[in-house]
């Protein structure tokens, strides 16, 4: 619910033409606040509860930062990015969704990234192959998540990354 909530906010301040700040409190106590800038796009924000901080930041331009030692496919182009940073107590962790377009094919594209999972200790658990492309997703010993789904349409391979490590 609260998400549903927090996702009407963010859209109704998108429609208004400027940056927006939103500060709001969660139903356990917590503190938070959004900001939205329709000019770049780009949203970000910050979650404090008893449990530690989490924060985001998305969009086309967004610093790109994955954890561990993933790259962003060389060459491609960063459509969108959404990078998460959660402090607790007794350790952090990161976060990362990317959605990049090249002009290489799906295969490329899975191979690059099914090399940088296997370097961190990611055993593939689960491979698809459809008319369109390819996915791979696998989970390391140590908890670290990571998933790739390429597709090609019109000489493009758009592709979703998402790696995340200490994020439960």
């Amino acid at each position: 619910m609260r998400t549903a909530i927090a996702t009407a906010a963010i859209l109704a301040l998108a429609a208004c033409g400027s940056e927006r700040t939103v500060d709001f409190e969660t139903e356990d106590g917590g503190d938070g606040s959004y900001t939205v800038d329709t000019t770049t796009g780009e949203a970000s924000g910050t979650i404090t509860t008893d449990d530690g901080t989490v924060s985001f930041r998305s969009g086309a331009d967004a610093p790109v930062d994955l954890p561990g030692d993933f790259t962003v496919y060389p060459g491609a182009n960063v459509v969108s990015n959404t990078s998460v940073d959660r402090a607790a107590a007794g350790g952090g962790g990161q976060g990362t969704m990317l959605i990049l377009q090249t002009d290489d094919p799906a295969g490329d594209v899975i191979a690059h990234y099914r090399r940088q999972a296997e370097a961190e200790g990611v055993e593939i658990q689960m491979e698809m192959t459809t008319a369109q492309g390819k996915m791979i997703a696998g989970e390391s010993p140590d908890g670290m998540t990571f998933s790739v789904n390429a597709n090609e349409a019109d000489g493009k391979t758009t592709a979703q990354l998402t790696v995340a490590e200490g994020m439960q």
